[in-house]
């Protein structure tokens, strides 16, 4: 069924990138549809338990500090959102939600909750969605602080999935920063769930590509409030403080962990950001100037421009990125035959991320046209840059000869019989190991 949503939407789309593609768009989306229905499944009870116990018997119990800014939410949603706290199977959390609502129709609901873990504050004036959240993180006293939307719930096994994580890292000798999960919608209701965001491992050139990491996330106290957020950036507010907190974990990105999970429902209603996409204009151009700001505190010469999806970028290099990023030992682009992906992106298994999706499509998330880092890219269409060619010659046994007029390898020139998959794997490996990064640009 074609929702009223889905129209608007299109709608907004034609007007901004025309006809064709419009008309491409509409095909890629009447096909995802055919995929198998996503159910999200309720932890069973003897399964959550099982994570109270191990919460319970843990000698040194983290503690969560979830921090929400209210204004004029609507007395379901905060009762629903409460709720999922207090049926967590982690019980080690207080709730921070500092309310900018100018009546008293918020506090009246929170005052049927008399847990102790539950701190309710009414602030004196809305001074926006980041500086109220300022307010809350102040009162923030856990280990780590998580980011909650006020009409949106958690799953209840939501923050034993984090804190597992966080022990067995530290018993591994790290202590983790910033975390993230996977996350669905649901409907008003909370009640029919669709729409999974199946993320990532941390991918750098992803992020500034598209704020993937979003809900949930869970970042360290001292890190979050060091950092804050920042009010010009209202609407895109979380992105810019992921940014800003990779920045601050520059060197130390193990630290920053995926959770591959569903454990947040992104509640969706006519208006929200999550059901209409371009419901919140000024929000996209706050994402834009965070990965913009990004690039700048980096000294990359390069400019963020807006993509064909709202929420999504595109870093435009002045010159090859080789010659403005010095993290960077390859770029490369994908290969095609008869209008589908063949080649370009691939797994440490030779495994090629969106094989046999159309050119003319997007993919899952419009991740297959995004900039993203990879773990290894194809030679046959790649560049490379000049310090490392030796190295390339070391691997292949040919020189790094370029296509005419570019800075490509000519795959040609590889020996008769050589399997480029396999070369391309190991030279990939060898450039990783030495700690670059490798850049894969579709477009």
């Amino acid at each position: 069924m074609i929702s009223f949503a889905d129209v608007k939407k299109t709608l907004y789309f034609l007007k901004r990138n025309g006809i064709k593609s419009t008309r491409y768009e509409i095909r890629e989306r009447l096909e995802q549809r055919k995929q198998p229905i996503y159910r999200w499944e309720l932890a069973s009870l003897e399964e959550l338990k099982r994570q109270k116990r191990w919460a319970e018997e843990n000698s040194i119990p983290l503690k969560f500090s979830i921090v929400v800014p209210a204004y004029r939410t609507r007395e379901n949603c905060l009762r629903d959102l409460v709720d999922s706290l207090l049926f967590q199977s982690y019980p080690y959390w207080e709730l921070i939600l500092a309310d900018a609502t100018e009546n008293k129709t918020v506090s009246k609901v929170m005052k049927e909750f008399e847990d102790p873990r539950i701190r309710y504050v009414h602030l004196g004036s809305n001074e926006g969605i980041s500086e109220n959240t300022n307010r809350a993180l102040e009162l923030a006293t856990g280990d780590y602080v998580g980011l909650l939307d006020h009409d949106d719930t958690l799953t209840r096994d939501a923050l034993y999935e984090i804190a597992v994580r966080i022990e067995e890292k530290r018993q591994a000798g790290l202590d983790l920063q910033l975390l993230y999960s996977d996350e669905d919608k649901g409907d008003k209701e909370m009640l029919i769930f669709y729409e999974p965001n199946r993320k990532e491992n941390f991918n750098l050139d992803l992020l500034l590509s598209n704020n993937y990491v979003c809900h949930f996330m869970v970042m360290k106290r001292e890190l979050i409030q060091k950092l804050k957020l920042r009010k010009e950036f209202d609407g895109a507010q979380d992105y810019d403080l992921v940014l800003r907190a990779v920045d601050e974990l520059t060197g130390r990105e193990d630290t920053i962990v995926h959770v591959p999970k569903a454990i947040y429902h992104w509640r969706c209603y006519g208006g929200s950001t999550s059901e209409n996409p371009w419901s919140k204009r000024y929000a996209y151009d706050a994402g834009r100037r965070a990965v913009q700001g990004f690039a700048d505190r980096r000294g990359w010469n390069a400019k963020v421009v807006e993509m064909a999806h709202p929420g999504f970028y595109r870093l435009e290099y002045d010159g090859s990125p080789l010659k403005v990023r010095d993290d960077l030992a390859a770029v490369g682009g994908r290969l095609t035959e008869d209008g589908k992906v063949t080649g370009g992106r691939m797994g440490a298994d030779g495994s090629v991320f969106y094989e046999g999706l159309p050119t003319v499509y997007s993919g899952y998330l419009h991740r297959a046209v995004l900039q993203q880092d990879a773990e290894a890219l194809d030679v046959r269409n790649m560049e490379l840059r000049e310090s490392l060619r030796g190295l390339f010659e070391e691997i292949t046994g040919v020189p790094y000869k370029t296509l005419p007029g570019t800075e490509k390898f000519d795959a040609a020139t590889l020996p008769a019989g050589t399997d480029p998959v396999e070369v391309s794997l190991r030279l990939s490996k060898a450039l990783r190991d030495r700690g670059y990064r490798l850049l894969y640009q579709p477009l």
